[in-house]
């Protein structure tokens, strides 16, 4: 495994220490100060990192998307510790996809929540 290889393992420890910042002073802690604005603000900064996520793939600015993608996904995973999501709750969600068709999978949902 190279330096800049990202693997679960690596999702793991970020998502330990943001559940170790919880508790943090939110004067010397950012993900402590999302934590204490609580999770309406928490859901807002996630919306805000995937909109500038997707302004940077529209423009083509892989390099962009790149810096975006890594603020969107560690305010998913602030949003993931403020809800009780665990990373391997995701892990398995995504496994048990491996399995199934995407326009299946989508068949399958309940009438208006497939997106």
């Amino acid at each position: 495994m190279t330096e800049n290889t990202l693997d679960g393992a690596a999702i793991d420890r970020l998502f330990a220490i943001i559940e170790d910042r919880r508790g943090a002073d939110p004067e010397k802690s950012y993900t402590a100060k999302l934590f204490a604005r609580g999770r309406a603000k928490i859901a807002q900064k996630t919306g805000e990192e995937a909109v500038e996520t997707v302004i940077a793939a529209m423009s083509g600015d892989s390099e962009e998307v790149v810096k975006e993608s890594a603020d969107l996904l560690f305010h998913m995973l602030v949003l993931w510790s403020e809800m009780g999501v665990r990373p391997a709750d995701v892990y398995a969600e995504l496994s048990k996809r491996e399995k199934t068709s995407g326009l299946n999978e989508k068949r399958s949902r309940s009438p208006g929540t497939a997106k």
